[in-house]
């Protein structure tokens, strides 16, 4: 369904470090750098099929994140949950609402941890059990 998710950063090469490290634990690597007719960066990382991008915005404007808005990373076990829980932390991330576990609900078991970017991006590693 989706083709990628973009979120805007206020510091690009914060964010850089910050999504090297994150996303290295899942698999992603170096990002594509682009600088656009406008002069914004923007960084693309592709990992199995998906995009996600970080952008400088386009309008001048300040980045902010988005009140309700998550964005869900699949992770193939508990310790990836944990290992790019803790990652984040490291990389000026900011751990949010419980510690890194198993939650039970409607939709079955999942383990779950959530973290702030350094732009306040709400961000969740999710592994659901079989």
């Amino acid at each position: 369904m989706f083709n990628h998710i973009m979120v805007g950063t206020n510091d690009i090469e914060r964010s850089k470090r910050f999504y090297d490290a994150v996303l290295g634990t899942l698999g992603a690597g170096e990002p594509h750098r682009n600088q656009a007719g406008t002069g914004h960066t923007r960084l693309f990382y592709r990992h199995d099929g998906s995009t996600f991008c970080v952008s400088e915005p386009i309008d001048g404007e300040p980045a902010t994140c988005a009140n309700g808005g998550t964005i869900g990373f699949k992770c193939s076990s508990p310790e990836q949950v944990k290992t790019f829980h803790d990652t984040a932390v490291a990389h000026g991330g900011t751990s949010i609402q419980d510690p890194p576990g198993l939650r039970a609900g409607a939709l079955g078991d999942m383990y779950l941890a959530y973290v702030r970017d350094p732009d306040g991006n709400k961000l969740c590693a999710i592994h659901r059990s079989k």
